[in-house]
């Protein structure tokens, strides 16, 4: 019989699939299973759509006595749809297992509350350290208001981005590349400098990468320049800003960008790693070597000046892409001496 952790990954794993297409709504898995044992998958749709719980509900059809397990607390406010807590109450569902509590203050445990209410049994909790972390941006988002901000990197394993000079493209194999511009589907904003914008003119779109489904994103993300571009460059519709990035985030939060990419270039990185502005760092390392000091690094400007200002973190991932290497990083108080 298939328990309760085992039918949280697979809501989980719903959850994975549409990843990129909710936003700003949470990207929410679930799984109903109906009293004769029938499993019912379900997934949040694009906005305006339905949320998971109905989605699943939908598929199952007659969900009376049967068991529902989502990973973000049921909505129970009215917004573009109705609260699927109160879908779950008409169902007759017997028994909702949640991953973990919704932080939005529109729900924020008042979901739970009317489903106990109900005389629904509620367990929150199971599966919620995967949960957490899938929904990181999200959470990011409704705790501080603002995007959650991850900055990707390219290097060789000597640390170097490009050439002395200036030569770039490419460091890494098309696997690590088309994974980049899965970040970049994922996100709802993306941010180069306009020193970037300038050497190399780059687009910025997702057209190395496609949904598991198949299916291509909806729409390349938001582009945000730092400083001022050409008319004529490819960036073009973009947002110029020559403000404080804690302006930025906090009108890009305000604007519903729940997850901001930084890609570069290294002035720019540099920048938002002194200001303690990133949540998460993707590091695509290749099997190459530029064997000297002359090219250049991963960031520009004044770093740590000693060992002990050294900004460290925890490795959250290690995924090997083709040839490549994909390592993500969440900053924050490491320990030098731990085994």
């Amino acid at each position: 019989m298939t328990n309760g952790v085992e039918l949280m990954q697979r809501a989980i794993a719903n959850a994975a699939r549409i990843r990129h297409s909710t936003s700003p709504n949470p990207w929410v898995g679930a799984v109903v299973v109906r009293v004769d044992g029938e499993i019912f998958d379900g997934a949040t749709e694009p906005p305006g759509g339905r949320h998971a719980e109905r989605v699943a509900l939908d598929a199952a059809g007659d969900a009376t006595g049967a068991s529902i397990y989502t990973t973000l607390e049921p909505c129970s406010h009215h917004g573009r749809t109705r609260p699927c807590t109160e879908a779950l109450i008409d169902a007759g569902v017997a028994h909702v297992v949640i991953g973990i509590e919704d932080p939005d203050p529109q729900v924020a445990g008042t979901g739970i509350s009317r489903l106990r209410d109900a005389g629904i049994e509620v367990d929150v909790g199971v599966g919620a350290e995967a949960v957490e972390r899938q929904l990181a941006p999200y959470l990011h988002h409704r705790r501080t208001g603002r995007p959650y901000v991850v900055v990707k990197l390219a290097a060789t394993l000597d640390g170097r981005t490009a050439a002395p000079d200036g030569t770039s493209q490419w460091i890494t194999g098309p696997q690590a590349r088309a994974d980049g511009h899965r970040i970049r589907a994922e996100s709802d904003a993306i941010l180069v400098g306009a020193g970037t914008v300038r050497a190399d003119n780059p687009s910025l779109t997702v057209r190395d990468w496609t949904a598991p489904d198949g299916t291509p994103p909806a729409s390349d993300p938001r582009r945000i320049v730092l400083g001022s571009v050409p008319a004529g460059a490819r960036i073009h519709p973009c947002t110029e800003w020559s403000s404080s990035l804690e302006e930025l985030l906090s009108a890009l939060g305000s604007d519903g960008v729940v997850q901001l990419m930084v890609e570069g270039g290294a002035g720019v990185l540099g920048d938002f790693q002194r200001a303690g502005l990133v949540d998460e760092y993707v590091l695509y390392l290749a099997p190459a070597l530029f064997g000297g000091d002359d090219a250049r690094g991963l960031f520009a400007g004044a770093g740590a000046a000693t060992i002990a200002d050294m900004d460290r973190g925890r490795i959250i991932d290690v995924t090997q892409l083709g040839n490549d290497v994909r390592v993500a990083m969440k900053p924050g108080a490491g320990d030098p001496t731990a085994g």
